[in-house]
């Protein structure tokens, strides 16, 4: 059975920086810093970006890793990934949705995933993991983002 989480952030900056800082798969080691310890880009063609990230070790030395294909559309406003490397899951599909609001960008993170059999977790217990991380990991991205957006006001 499929678990689906959704979280969103309103981020006050423009579309188009919200959009390039976000899809700069390359540098997410530092939009997600600390979390993630390396991004390491193995294949782009056109959109779709196929990516490796590895996180840092958690408090008992274990790292994680994985595979990833993404697929942006700036038209729709949206990205779609998928785990290639499921690790723990049966699979992973992340849907990335980007709406303009008077007040800034509405990016809103969309989760659909289940877990297999021999996974260690349930998944009610991944399911309140990303309750925990992923508001946090969104607040990151909402401050990075909008200190880049009051350093290029400054400079115009």
């Amino acid at each position: 059975m499929a678990v689906k989480v959704e979280y969103d952030i309103l981020i006050d900056a423009p579309y188009d920086l919200v959009w390039e800082v976000t899809n700069d798969v390359a540098s997410w080691a530092d939009l997600f810093a600390p979390s993630y310890e390396s991004v390491d880009v193995i294949h782009q063609e056109g959109d779709t970006i196929r990516f490796r990230i590895t996180k840092v070790p958690d408090e008992e030395g274990r790292v994680m890793t994985w595979v990833s294909d993404r697929t942006m559309d700036r038209e729709a406003g949206q990205t779609r990934a998928a785990r290639v490397e499921t690790g723990p899951f049966e699979f992973m599909h992340i849907v990335w949705d980007y709406e303009q609001e008077p007040e800034g960008v509405r990016l809103t993170w969309n989760y659909e995933f289940a877990v297999k059999p021999e996974c260690p977790w349930s998944e009610d217990r991944m399911e309140q993991h990303f309750d925990e991380s992923v508001p946090e990991e969104m607040s990151k991205v909402r401050e990075r983002i909008e200190a880049r957006a009051r350093e290029l006001a400054e400079t115009v």
